[in-house]
């Protein structure tokens, strides 16, 4: 089985998800979340199933569609994945990268 690993980013990102989403509806921010967390649970059979990230164009470097969110990952090894980032669709990821 394969080990999820969240980063301080990813982990940093979910929490402005939630804060975002939650000024309208706290209910809808943590169901957001929850869909977040269910996406990335495929990695656990299926460490390839995601796309690679066009932007980065490194083979372990992949991502997960969830609604509007890229949940960015890197394969370390067949039994390991960390969750760099969870980015919103609309925005530039190249200029985040390139911080």
């Amino acid at each position: 089985m394969v080990e999820i690993r969240w980063l301080n980013e990813a982990k940093l990102d979910l929490n402005d998800i939630f804060d975002y989403i939650s000024r309208d509806s706290k209910r809808y921010a943590q169901r957001q979340i929850d869909r977040i967390f269910e996406r990335t649970q495929i990695l656990t059979s299926q460490l390839r199933v995601g796309k690679v990230v066009e932007e980065i164009n490194k083979p372990e470097i992949r991502e997960l569609i969830e609604g509007n969110y890229r949940i960015i990952y890197r394969i370390i090894d067949e039994k390991t994945v960390d969750i760099l980032m969870v980015h919103h669709g609309a925005r530039d990821l190249v200029r985040r990268i390139n911080k």
